[in-house]
């Protein structure tokens, strides 16, 4: 019990910290995707880069990342594409932090619970055996639901542990989605699109070429 109490103390921390950083990170404001983009059509590239500095969004620096390598002729598409993907590894790796400590937490905390409630029905057997002839009913029923107990805490706390690990990771994946869009977008206008999005463009007008 003192164990799984120690792990929901742990798991409202992680969940209480996340839920801080994703607010201070403003995931969920991607209003400015649509000015930057339209101030790239306009090639104001230095008024573009300085009003992504000013946002706090991780998708803000992987598009700012972005704008920084199409800008810069020296570096071919596939360097591009690798420091971009670089850039966004680390914003989802730095949003994904702790996640696994609390899936961790959801997956072993009903396993805990049932090892004390093994441990307990044990325990409760042991104390009717030795009783003997001597039996009372209320040895056994007592063990039972003290040791019962521990399965219960332990659901407790797993079940909303696993809720909010699915919502914080259900944030992150569409981060996640948002990046990939909006710098394949960047890339397009400069002319450096992805290797394999260009590869699946080229497949996809073939295929409609054969269709024709």
């Amino acid at each position: 019990m003192y164990v799984l109490l120690g792990l929901s103390v742990l798991a409202m921390a992680i969940i209480l910290a996340k839920l801080f950083q994703f607010a201070l990170s403003g995931l969920r404001r991607l209003a400015f995707v649509d000015t930057a983009l339209a101030t790239l059509q306009q090639r104001e590239y230095e008024t573009l880069l300085n009003d992504l500095q000013q946002q706090r969004s991780p998708v803000a620096r992987v598009m700012e990342s972005a704008v920084r390598c199409g800008v810069d002729q020296t570096m071919s598409s596939r360097d591009v594409e690798a420091e971009v993907s670089r850039v966004g590894s680390a914003q989802i790796r730095n949003l994904e932090s702790w996640l696994r400590g609390l899936s961790s937490i959801a997956h072993l905390s009903p396993l805990l619970g049932l090892l004390g409630t093994v441990t307990g029905m044990i325990a409760a057997f042991m104390q009717l055996e030795e009783a003997g002839s001597r039996v009372d009913p209320s040895i056994l029923s007592g063990g039972i639901w003290e040791a019962l107990l521990t399965t219960a805490f332990g659901l407790t706390v797993a079940i909303p542990a696993m809720a909010a690990f699915y919502y914080l990771e259900g944030e992150v994946d569409q981060v996640r989605a948002a990046m990939k869009d909006v710098s394949v977008r960047v890339l397009r206008h400069f002319g450096k699109t992805p290797s394999h999005i260009a590869s699946r463009d080229d497949e996809r007008i073939e295929d409609e070429t054969h269709g024709l």
